[in-house]
């Protein structure tokens, strides 16, 4: 399975502060915020991953993040000059899907809970059509809402509701087969001129291969699109890290234990950062894993 952030946009509801940064290079208390979509790919097993953003922030990004090798990944880079539609980031990363499935999360999507790098690498293993990853909210005329039978069946999806039919929220994470390049390609703009999404998932639905997982108790869900959620976001990772004494999404530490570096090569990554609480945390991690 290979990887994609869409991380585009102009960020208005975040301006004046967007006006001259990307949204997804804010940070969430520590970190970037895209740290916190890609280290969802990374537990996941994913290790190709292309990021997708405007024409003006590519460069930022592609400074803050290189080739991906310090971290035993693989990063491509691609333009999305207008915000078109998340279905867009299909099209434009064809050539990089290729024949293989594919998970898009979005770069302002935080995710938080106990067993989700075995949840994600479990329904990536047995994937066939879609799977998308539903949240209880209690405002779920706000998002799409994704409806499920008594035997757990996703049957149907609505888009902003007035009367929704059931709480749960379709979340910025999803898991495709290669199909959805193809599906992507055929959609036609909505009204407000976009490739929605949704349409994407309605055609996995119609051939009864869309799956919703409920994320449900024990799982966080945050966005980071107005300047309340994006403090808010903020102060969960600073109240869960200061009382647990780890870092959520720390991506070389999460690179350390998927194998994909080693404990020297992390401790090498920490000590290039060694004057910030970040840096250290780094290397207090590849201390413990020995061989330093």
């Amino acid at each position: 399975m290979r990887g994609i952030v869409l991380a585009g946009g102009s960020g208005t509801r975040l301006h004046p502060i967007t006006q001259a940064v990307s949204k997804q290079l804010l940070p969430v208390f520590d970190k970037p915020m895209i740290y916190y979509p890609i280290s969802v790919l990374m537990l996941a097993g994913i290790r190709d991953i292309l990021i997708i953003s405007t024409p003006a922030d590519l460069p930022n990004f592609r400074r803050l993040l290189g080739t991906g090798e310090q971290w035993g990944l693989r990063f491509e880079y691609a333009e999305q000059a207008q915000p078109n539609g998340l279905a867009e980031a299909f099209i434009i990363g064809a050539d990089f899907v290729g024949d293989d499935d594919v998970a898009l999360v979005l770069g302002d999507n935080i995710f938080y809970g106990q067993g989700f790098s075995g949840l994600l690498k479990q329904q990536a293993a047995s994937l066939d059509g879609c799977v998308l990853f539903g949240y209880p909210v209690k405002d779920a005329h706000r998002y799409g809402v994704g409806e499920v039978d008594a035997a757990g069946r996703l049957v149907s999806i609505e888009e902003k509701p007035a009367v929704p039919r059931s709480n749960k929220a379709i979340t910025g994470l999803y898991f495709y087969d290669s199909q959805v390049v193809d599906i992507a390609r055929s959609l036609t703009p909505s009204a407000r001129g976009e490739l929605e999404i949704t349409d994407v998932n309605m055609a996995y639905l119609r051939e009864g291969r869309a799956t919703l997982i409920d994320l449900g108790r024990g799982f966080a869900w945050l966005d980071t699109g107005t300047h309340d959620s994006l403090l808010e976001a903020g102060q969960f990772v600073q109240v869960l890290e200061h009382r647990q004494g780890v870092r959520i999404a720390c991506l070389e530490e999460i690179a350390l234990v998927m194998g994909y570096i080693s404990a020297d090569e992390c401790y090498a990554l920490g000590a290039k950062l060694a004057k910030s609480g970040y840096g250290e945390y780094v290397m207090q991690v590849a201390v413990a894993a020995g061989s330093v």
